[in-house]
């Protein structure tokens, strides 16, 4: 995977430009998240591939950070002075792991989330019909 990260300032606090490849995002998804001790809520974002998802960090306790693995960090700043905004462009399919970048205490470590891209369903669920027709090619095989 490749990726391509751009830090920027916008009004209420940082945004941080996550680009995992040069597919042009379709759809835009906004996901309202809180940072406090030990945990993201959600911790758990799913979209499907060509989704841009702009995510608005706030926290409810002290300075957390943001990482989204391979990617820069942003800070989100402490209760009641501002919040980060993530963006983040879903172009490959797979799980994008995040975490806490700034230590906040004892459970820090617990302090994580993914978000899970998903390729697009195909028409007619052929991908489920080539799966069947493989296992049935292996057990006939199995009988001779």
């Amino acid at each position: 995977m490749q990726g391509r990260v751009k830090l920027g300032t916008a009004l209420g606090g940082l945004v941080l430009l996550v680009g995992l490849g040069s597919v042009a995002a379709q759809e835009r998804q906004v996901v309202e998240m809180v940072a406090e001790r030990f945990s993201f809520t959600p911790s758990r974002i799913d979209v499907p591939v060509g989704t841009t998802v702009e995510i608005h960090i706030r926290s409810e306790d002290t300075d957390h950070g943001f990482h989204i693995v391979d990617g820069d960090t942003v800070i989100i700043p402490k209760r009641r002075r501002g919040e980060a905004v993530v963006v983040f462009e879903a172009v490959e399919p797979g799980e994008y792991r995040f975490e806490c970048a700034k230590l906040c205490g004892a459970g820090h470590n617990f302090m994580n989330g993914e978000i899970i891209v998903t390729a697009p369903d195909t028409p007619d669920g052929l991908e489920g019909d080539r799966a069947g027709d493989e296992n049935d090619d292996r057990a006939e095989g199995d009988d001779s």
